[in-house]
Protein backbone atom coordinates (compact mmCIF):
# COMPACT_ATOMS: atom_id res chain seq x y z
CA UNK A 1 0.00 0.00 0.00
CA UNK A 2 1.73 3.16 -1.13
CA UNK A 3 0.29 5.39 0.69
CA UNK A 4 1.28 3.40 4.04
CA UNK A 5 4.85 2.80 2.62
CA UNK A 6 4.82 6.97 2.11
CA UNK A 7 4.39 7.68 5.62
CA UNK A 8 7.14 4.37 6.89
CA UNK A 9 9.31 6.64 5.00
CA UNK A 10 8.86 10.14 5.85
CA UNK A 11 8.10 9.64 9.87
CA UNK A 12 9.48 6.00 10.34
CA UNK A 13 12.74 5.64 12.14
CA UNK A 14 15.11 2.70 12.04
CA UNK A 15 16.93 1.85 15.32
CA UNK A 16 19.53 -0.93 16.36
CA UNK A 17 18.28 -4.51 16.69
CA UNK A 18 16.35 -4.48 13.36
CA UNK A 19 13.53 -2.04 14.61
CA UNK A 20 11.49 0.33 13.24
CA UNK A 21 9.90 3.35 15.12
CA UNK A 22 6.61 4.05 14.00
CA UNK A 23 4.75 5.49 16.86
CA UNK A 24 4.63 8.59 15.47
CA UNK A 25 1.29 7.84 13.76
CA UNK A 26 0.91 3.93 14.01
CA UNK A 27 0.95 2.54 17.61
CA UNK A 28 1.59 5.47 19.96
CA UNK A 29 0.21 8.48 18.25
CA UNK A 30 -2.05 6.55 15.81
CA UNK A 31 -3.27 8.02 12.39
CA UNK A 32 -7.05 7.25 12.03
CA UNK A 33 -7.39 8.38 8.42
CA UNK A 34 -4.26 6.63 7.56
CA UNK A 35 -6.25 3.59 9.84
CA UNK A 36 -9.31 3.69 7.97
CA UNK A 37 -7.40 4.00 4.01
CA UNK A 38 -5.72 0.48 5.56
CA UNK A 39 -8.96 -1.19 6.65
CA UNK A 40 -10.32 -0.33 3.67
CA UNK A 41 -7.59 -2.06 1.85
CA UNK A 42 -7.92 -5.05 3.77
CA UNK A 43 -11.62 -5.41 3.11
CA UNK A 44 -10.93 -5.18 -0.41
CA UNK A 45 -8.66 -8.08 -0.40
CA UNK A 46 -11.44 -10.04 1.62
CA UNK A 47 -14.14 -8.89 1.22
CA UNK A 48 -15.55 -12.28 -0.46
CA UNK A 49 -14.55 -14.22 3.28
CA UNK A 50 -17.11 -13.87 5.29
CA UNK A 51 -15.36 -12.31 8.01
CA UNK A 52 -17.72 -11.42 11.41
CA UNK A 53 -15.20 -10.86 14.01
CA UNK A 54 -11.65 -8.90 14.05
CA UNK A 55 -9.06 -10.63 16.81
CA UNK A 56 -6.52 -8.82 17.57
CA UNK A 57 -3.66 -8.27 20.60
CA UNK A 58 -3.17 -6.08 23.00
CA UNK A 59 -2.29 -3.09 22.65
CA UNK A 60 -0.87 -1.82 19.65
CA UNK A 61 -3.25 -3.60 17.32
CA UNK A 62 -6.11 -2.39 19.16
CA UNK A 63 -6.39 1.14 17.41
CA UNK A 64 -5.86 -0.45 13.86
CA UNK A 65 -8.30 -3.04 14.67
CA UNK A 66 -11.22 -1.19 15.79
CA UNK A 67 -11.16 0.56 12.32
CA UNK A 68 -11.43 -2.01 10.35
CA UNK A 69 -13.91 -3.75 12.20
CA UNK A 70 -16.09 -0.59 11.76
CA UNK A 71 -15.45 -1.22 7.93
CA UNK A 72 -16.38 -5.05 8.68
CA UNK A 73 -19.14 -4.22 10.69
CA UNK A 74 -18.12 -6.76 12.99
CA UNK A 75 -17.22 -6.67 17.07
CA UNK A 76 -13.19 -6.40 17.59
CA UNK A 77 -12.02 -8.69 20.52
CA UNK A 78 -8.01 -8.68 21.50
CA UNK A 79 -6.39 -10.74 23.22
CA UNK A 80 -5.37 -9.20 26.98
CA UNK A 81 -2.18 -9.62 28.67
CA UNK A 82 -3.25 -9.89 31.80
CA UNK A 83 -6.40 -11.49 33.98
CA UNK A 84 -8.48 -8.88 35.56
CA UNK A 85 -11.00 -9.52 38.12
CA UNK A 86 -14.05 -9.06 35.21
CA UNK A 87 -13.02 -11.65 32.98
CA UNK A 88 -14.35 -15.17 34.04
CA UNK A 89 -12.27 -17.91 34.59
CA UNK A 90 -13.31 -19.31 31.67
CA UNK A 91 -10.51 -18.16 29.08
CA UNK A 92 -8.73 -19.58 26.37
CA UNK A 93 -4.88 -18.96 26.92
CA UNK A 94 -1.53 -18.91 25.02
CA UNK A 95 1.65 -17.66 25.39
CA UNK A 96 3.29 -14.66 23.07
CA UNK A 97 7.36 -13.77 23.04
CA UNK A 98 7.12 -10.13 21.95
CA UNK A 99 10.14 -9.05 19.81
CA UNK A 100 9.76 -5.53 20.83
CA UNK A 101 9.64 -5.85 24.70
CA UNK A 102 12.09 -9.54 24.87
CA UNK A 103 9.57 -10.90 27.38
CA UNK A 104 6.90 -13.45 26.92
CA UNK A 105 3.74 -13.34 28.45
CA UNK A 106 0.41 -15.52 28.88
CA UNK A 107 -2.71 -13.64 26.90
CA UNK A 108 -6.28 -14.71 27.14
CA UNK A 109 -9.71 -13.93 25.31
CA UNK A 110 -13.16 -15.13 27.14
CA UNK A 111 -14.72 -18.02 25.91
CA UNK A 112 -17.89 -16.18 25.22
CA UNK A 113 -16.08 -14.14 22.53
CA UNK A 114 -14.67 -16.56 20.50
CA UNK A 115 -17.09 -18.92 19.12
CA UNK A 116 -16.68 -21.93 16.40
CA UNK A 117 -19.24 -20.52 14.43
CA UNK A 118 -16.22 -16.91 14.16
CA UNK A 119 -14.66 -16.63 10.71
CA UNK A 120 -12.06 -14.36 12.38
CA UNK A 121 -9.38 -12.06 10.97
CA UNK A 122 -6.48 -11.51 12.80
CA UNK A 123 -5.42 -7.61 12.62
CA UNK A 124 -1.72 -6.34 13.43
CA UNK A 125 0.58 -3.35 13.36
CA UNK A 126 3.40 -5.63 13.09
CA UNK A 127 4.62 -9.25 11.81
CA UNK A 128 8.39 -9.88 12.25
CA UNK A 129 9.43 -13.47 14.07
CA UNK A 130 5.42 -14.14 14.10
CA UNK A 131 4.66 -15.18 17.81
CA UNK A 132 1.99 -12.38 18.03
CA UNK A 133 0.24 -14.15 15.27
CA UNK A 134 0.75 -17.76 16.59
CA UNK A 135 -0.84 -16.69 19.11
CA UNK A 136 -3.91 -15.28 17.99
CA UNK A 137 -4.09 -18.64 15.69
CA UNK A 138 -3.41 -20.81 19.02
CA UNK A 139 -6.36 -19.28 20.61
CA UNK A 140 -8.54 -19.16 17.41
CA UNK A 141 -7.87 -23.25 16.92
CA UNK A 142 -9.12 -23.35 20.81
CA UNK A 143 -12.20 -22.20 19.92
CA UNK A 144 -12.42 -23.96 16.99
CA UNK A 145 -13.11 -20.44 15.01
CA UNK A 146 -11.74 -20.09 11.40
CA UNK A 147 -9.03 -17.96 10.56
CA UNK A 148 -9.74 -16.58 7.24
CA UNK A 149 -6.43 -14.77 7.24
CA UNK A 150 -4.39 -11.96 9.04
CA UNK A 151 -4.37 -8.25 8.06
CA UNK A 152 -0.56 -6.99 8.90
CA UNK A 153 0.18 -3.24 8.80
CA UNK A 154 4.08 -3.79 8.03
CA UNK A 155 5.93 -6.64 7.50
CA UNK A 156 9.84 -7.54 8.14
CA UNK A 157 10.01 -9.56 5.31
CA UNK A 158 13.75 -10.18 6.18
CA UNK A 159 12.20 -12.12 9.51
CA UNK A 160 11.12 -15.58 9.21
CA UNK A 161 7.65 -15.08 10.57
CA UNK A 162 5.76 -13.90 7.55
CA UNK A 163 6.35 -17.01 4.85
CA UNK A 164 6.69 -19.72 8.14
CA UNK A 165 2.59 -19.08 8.85
CA UNK A 166 2.03 -18.48 5.29
CA UNK A 167 3.49 -21.92 4.47
CA UNK A 168 1.78 -23.06 7.51
CA UNK A 169 -1.64 -21.83 5.02
CA UNK A 170 -2.41 -19.41 6.80
CA UNK A 171 -3.20 -16.08 4.53
CA UNK A 172 -1.35 -13.18 5.41
CA UNK A 173 -1.78 -9.85 3.79
CA UNK A 174 0.64 -7.32 5.06
CA UNK A 175 0.11 -3.85 3.55
CA UNK A 176 4.14 -2.51 3.80
CA UNK A 177 6.47 -5.15 3.64
CA UNK A 178 10.29 -4.53 4.08
CA UNK A 179 12.93 -5.89 2.75
CA UNK A 180 15.57 -4.60 4.69
CA UNK A 181 16.47 -1.86 7.15
CA UNK A 182 20.28 -2.27 6.24
CA UNK A 183 22.57 0.98 7.44
CA UNK A 184 19.11 3.10 8.56
CA UNK A 185 17.58 2.74 4.84
CA UNK A 186 14.36 1.58 4.55
CA UNK A 187 13.67 -0.90 1.11
CA UNK A 188 10.29 -2.08 0.96
CA UNK A 189 9.81 -5.67 -0.90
Amino acid sequence: MKLLEERILRDGIVKDGDVLKVDRFLNHQMDPALFLEMAREWKRLYADCGVNKILTIEASGIGIACITAQVFECPVVFAKKTKTKNIASDVYTTSVRSFTHGTTYDVIVSKEYLLPTDRLLLIDDFLANGAALDGLIDLSRQAGATVVGAGIAIEKAFQPGGERIRREGIRVESLARIRSMDNGRIEFA
